[in-house]
Protein backbone atom coordinates (compact mmCIF):
# COMPACT_ATOMS: atom_id res chain seq x y z
CA UNK A 1 0.00 0.00 0.00
CA UNK A 2 0.95 3.19 -1.16
CA UNK A 3 -0.52 6.90 0.97
CA UNK A 4 -1.20 9.71 -1.26
CA UNK A 5 -0.30 12.88 -0.04
CA UNK A 6 -1.95 16.33 -0.96
CA UNK A 7 1.25 17.44 -2.43
CA UNK A 8 1.06 14.46 -5.00
CA UNK A 9 -2.55 15.15 -5.59
CA UNK A 10 -2.17 18.48 -6.43
CA UNK A 11 1.18 17.64 -8.81
CA UNK A 12 -0.94 15.50 -10.67
CA UNK A 13 -3.57 17.42 -11.77
CA UNK A 14 -1.83 21.17 -11.86
CA UNK A 15 0.32 20.60 -15.45
CA UNK A 16 2.03 24.05 -14.29
CA UNK A 17 3.20 22.41 -10.98
CA UNK A 18 7.19 21.58 -10.78
CA UNK A 19 6.78 18.42 -10.64
CA UNK A 20 3.81 17.45 -12.74
CA UNK A 21 5.80 15.32 -14.93
CA UNK A 22 7.21 12.34 -12.34
CA UNK A 23 3.72 12.60 -10.64
CA UNK A 24 1.83 11.87 -13.40
CA UNK A 25 4.40 9.25 -14.63
CA UNK A 26 4.11 7.99 -10.91
CA UNK A 27 0.06 8.05 -10.56
CA UNK A 28 0.01 6.01 -14.42
CA UNK A 29 2.48 3.46 -13.40
CA UNK A 30 0.57 2.68 -9.71
CA UNK A 31 -3.23 3.14 -11.03
CA UNK A 32 -2.28 0.80 -14.31
CA UNK A 33 -1.33 -1.58 -11.78
CA UNK A 34 -4.02 -2.00 -8.92
CA UNK A 35 -3.55 -5.31 -8.03
CA UNK A 36 0.08 -5.21 -6.77
CA UNK A 37 -0.34 -1.23 -5.25
CA UNK A 38 -2.98 -0.20 -3.50
CA UNK A 39 -3.29 3.43 -3.00
CA UNK A 40 -4.40 4.92 0.35
CA UNK A 41 -4.89 8.14 1.42
CA UNK A 42 -6.99 9.91 4.65
CA UNK A 43 -10.28 11.82 5.21
CA UNK A 44 -8.19 14.89 6.11
CA UNK A 45 -5.64 14.71 3.09
CA UNK A 46 -9.01 14.80 1.05
CA UNK A 47 -10.29 17.95 2.43
CA UNK A 48 -6.84 19.17 2.41
CA UNK A 49 -6.71 18.52 -1.25
CA UNK A 50 -10.22 19.57 -2.12
CA UNK A 51 -9.67 23.32 -1.12
CA UNK A 52 -5.98 23.34 -2.52
CA UNK A 53 -7.47 22.56 -5.86
CA UNK A 54 -10.52 24.44 -5.97
CA UNK A 55 -8.68 27.75 -4.43
CA UNK A 56 -6.36 26.93 -7.09
CA UNK A 57 -7.20 24.99 -10.43
CA UNK A 58 -11.27 25.51 -9.87
CA UNK A 59 -14.42 24.01 -9.66
CA UNK A 60 -13.80 21.49 -12.96
CA UNK A 61 -10.48 20.71 -11.15
CA UNK A 62 -12.09 19.45 -8.20
CA UNK A 63 -14.33 17.53 -10.33
CA UNK A 64 -11.80 15.54 -11.92
CA UNK A 65 -10.26 15.25 -8.57
CA UNK A 66 -13.54 13.37 -7.23
CA UNK A 67 -14.24 11.31 -11.05
CA UNK A 68 -11.13 10.52 -12.05
CA UNK A 69 -8.79 10.30 -9.16
CA UNK A 70 -10.69 9.50 -5.85
CA UNK A 71 -12.19 6.22 -7.10
CA UNK A 72 -9.41 4.38 -7.08
CA UNK A 73 -7.84 5.27 -3.94
CA UNK A 74 -9.08 4.03 -0.36
CA UNK A 75 -9.62 6.56 2.37
CA UNK A 76 -9.02 5.47 5.77
CA UNK A 77 -10.44 8.10 8.57
CA UNK A 78 -8.91 9.40 10.72
CA UNK A 79 -9.56 8.11 14.38
CA UNK A 80 -9.80 10.48 17.34
CA UNK A 81 -7.29 8.58 18.84
CA UNK A 82 -5.33 9.20 15.55
CA UNK A 83 -6.17 12.93 16.06
CA UNK A 84 -5.01 12.92 19.27
CA UNK A 85 -2.05 11.48 18.82
CA UNK A 86 -1.15 13.83 15.56
CA UNK A 87 -2.44 17.08 17.80
CA UNK A 88 0.26 15.68 20.16
CA UNK A 89 2.69 15.25 17.77
CA UNK A 90 2.57 18.85 16.06
CA UNK A 91 2.88 20.56 19.60
CA UNK A 92 5.45 18.57 20.49
CA UNK A 93 7.66 19.53 17.03
CA UNK A 94 6.52 23.09 17.39
CA UNK A 95 7.46 23.59 13.92
CA UNK A 96 5.49 26.37 12.49
CA UNK A 97 5.50 24.34 8.84
CA UNK A 98 4.14 21.47 9.99
CA UNK A 99 0.46 20.88 9.46
CA UNK A 100 -1.75 19.15 11.57
CA UNK A 101 -2.93 17.05 8.49
CA UNK A 102 0.90 15.92 7.91
CA UNK A 103 1.19 14.93 11.55
CA UNK A 104 -2.37 12.83 10.86
CA UNK A 105 -0.88 11.49 7.70
CA UNK A 106 2.27 10.14 9.66
CA UNK A 107 0.22 8.61 12.31
CA UNK A 108 -2.18 6.60 9.86
CA UNK A 109 0.79 5.75 7.91
CA UNK A 110 2.34 4.40 11.14
CA UNK A 111 -1.00 2.98 12.58
CA UNK A 112 -1.26 0.90 9.30
CA UNK A 113 2.07 -0.01 8.72
CA UNK A 114 2.69 1.72 5.62
CA UNK A 115 6.24 2.62 4.74
CA UNK A 116 5.80 4.69 1.22
CA UNK A 117 3.95 7.70 0.44
CA UNK A 118 3.47 9.21 -3.11
CA UNK A 119 4.43 12.81 -2.00
CA UNK A 120 6.59 15.87 -2.29
CA UNK A 121 6.64 16.99 0.73
CA UNK A 122 9.59 16.58 2.75
CA UNK A 123 8.31 16.02 5.69
CA UNK A 124 7.34 12.34 5.22
CA UNK A 125 11.42 11.67 4.59
CA UNK A 126 11.93 13.58 7.85
CA UNK A 127 9.94 10.73 9.61
CA UNK A 128 11.63 7.83 7.80
CA UNK A 129 9.27 7.10 5.13
CA UNK A 130 10.20 6.08 1.35
CA UNK A 131 8.77 8.95 -1.13
CA UNK A 132 7.75 8.42 -4.34
CA UNK A 133 8.93 9.14 -7.26
CA UNK A 134 11.85 8.56 -5.60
Amino acid sequence: MIFVDTSAFYAVLDRDDAVHEPARATWATRVADPETFTLVTSNYVLAESCALIQARLGMEAVRVFHEAVLPVVQVHWITPDDHRLATHALLTANRRGLSLVDCTSFQIMRRLGLRRAFAFDQHFAEQGFELLPG
